[in-house]
């Protein structure tokens, strides 16, 4: 392994803490909704929206933060993201009442949104083509490492709770499990804060603002001078052929230039989310106790579905600059449709009682079919969606285009994960988990259509491939 592959590891690496923060954040409540429920007498709506609640302001972070980061910096947003996900750990820990809950979450869904779009861009900037893919991978990996981490994290806090531990005790972990499932946070968010001071700026965002100095000594310790000259010759070429062009980004994404890799971009948006990816991940523990097992046990099972997200995760990572994004996709997505239809059978054979009380089911092949549907989103649509939005987009408008396909992305998540509860109560699991496998199986076809291979070419060459 060359200096410069160690440094821009070491360098990808440190943003894409950024990822653990926010998969942390977003499936540590899987563990909380059986607690605040009825501690503050929620309907299903109402947990819903404590899951939601986080995804919301995201949303709106991920509109807004791309723009920020092309006028200030890459690296300044991340910062400000860790010290939101640090106060929404804080505040949500002492929550009062389930007002002041959704209002923390709403602060930290700021910080996710931003480090969601950020650091996948910021290290596709520094990056050589070689290996981005992998690099932009470690964000969705730290990601997966996060709501593994939240599902363990959960599930020890819920044991030391119930254990004689005398440290336990007096921290009244057991009374207050939920509060401390949210506070631990914290921790990981100032530690962020802090390696973010050790990373640099994006060459290409220095580019932009005048900085070719510090750019082109920072392309060197990625690449090398020789590969660093020519880079910056091609990024400079990139940026004076936009340069006589009306700045207006948001109109530019909707040009009939920009028809081929807006189609695509948006298309994943919405197929990452719509196939049900946070209703697992978010109320995991509620959908293994509605398969019959019991608290702990379905707590325990929540682990796995972390384990098997990090493992497919890695694979993907492996991968994903050898056979391509396109393969990987295709059969992700046909795994995922596969598991969803599944579970839809497994639910649908199910026998209840006329008083609806659970009599009878096949609780291995729930667990299949969870198992088998995040092993085939952790290989495709996992990290390749944001892999893929790292390289669609033009240099110059990259943070505007990202922000906009990302709010897509956070919007329909949003939707997912707020009718999810009452979907269960209305349509039952069976239905639910069809509709999820209809989704994916109309995503395919979309998918395999539209998605051109994007693995060894760099930014620019992408650009006058896909955007005429």
């Amino acid at each position: 392994m060359t200096p410069g592959t160690r440094y821009t590891i070491r360098v990808a690496l440190t943003v894409a803490l950024g990822g653990f923060l926010m998969g942390f954040d977003a499936s540590v409540i899987s563990g909380v909704v059986g607690f605040i429920g009825p501690e503050f007498d929620l309907s299903n709506i109402e947990v819903g929206w404590a899951v939601a609640s986080l995804t919301l302001t995201s949303t709106i972070a991920m509109m807004l933060a791309g723009p920020i980061s092309d006028r200030f910096g890459r690296r300044p947003v991340l910062r400000v993201a860790a010290v939101l996900f640090t106060a929404s750990a804080i505040a949500s820990a002492i929550a009062p009442d389930y007002i002041t809950l959704v209002a923390a979450r709403m602060l930290g869904g700021f910080g996710v949104g931003a480090a969601l779009i950020i650091a996948p861009m910021y290290i596709a900037e520094i990056a050589p083509p070689d290996v981005r893919g992998r690099m932009v991978s470690f964000n969705q990996l730290n990601i997966v490492i996060g709501i593994s981490a939240a599902y363990f994290s959960n599930y020890l806090i819920l044991n030391l709770g119930q254990s004689d531990l005398a440290w336990a005790q007096t921290l009244r972990v057991g009374d207050w499990n939920w509060r401390w499932m949210l506070g631990v946070e914290g921790l990981p968010a100032i530690f962020y804060f802090l390696a973010l001071f050790f990373v640099p700026e994006s060459p290409r965002w220095l580019v932009m603002h005048g900085g070719e100095k510090d750019a082109l000594d920072i392309m060197e310790k990625v690449s090398g001078r020789e590969e660093a000259d020519a880079e910056m010759v091609a990024v400079k070429a990139s940026l004076e052929a936009e340069a006589g062009q009306q700045k207006a980004p948001l109109r530019e994404l909707f040009q009939p230039a920009m028809k081929l890799v807006m189609a695509i971009g948006i298309s994943v948006a919405i197929l990452q989310q719509i196939t049900g990816i946070n209703s697992v991940f978010f109320y995991a523990p509620m959908i293994f106790e509605q398969s019959g097992i019991g608290t702990d046990a379905a707590f325990m099972q929540a682990v796995l579905v972390g384990l098997v997200n990090l493992l497919f995760t890695v694979l993907a990572i492996l991968l994903i600059d050898k056979l391509g994004r396109r393969p990987l996709m295709g059969f992700g997505l046909t795994v995922i449709a596969a598991c969803m239809l599944l579970l839809a059978y497994g639910f649908g054979s199910a026998t209840y009682s006329a008083s609806g009380e659970l009599l009878e089911i096949n609780a291995t092949l729930i667990l299949i079919g969870i198992l088998g549907f995040v092993a085939g989103f952790a290989i495709s649509l996992g990290p390749v969606m944001w892999v893929l939005f790292s390289e669609l987009f033009p240099n110059r408008i990259r943070g505007a285009a990202i922000s906009f396909v990302g709010l897509i992305n956070s919007a329909v998540s949003f939707i997912v994960q707020l009718v999810f509860p009452w979907e269960l109560e209305n349509f039952g699991n069976s239905v639910t988990f069809l509709i999820y496998g209809l989704f994916a199986i109309v995503g395919l076809v979309i998918v395999m259509k539209l998605l051109p291979e994007t693995k060894g070419k760099s930014l620019e060459e992408l650009e006058a491939e896909l955007v005429r």
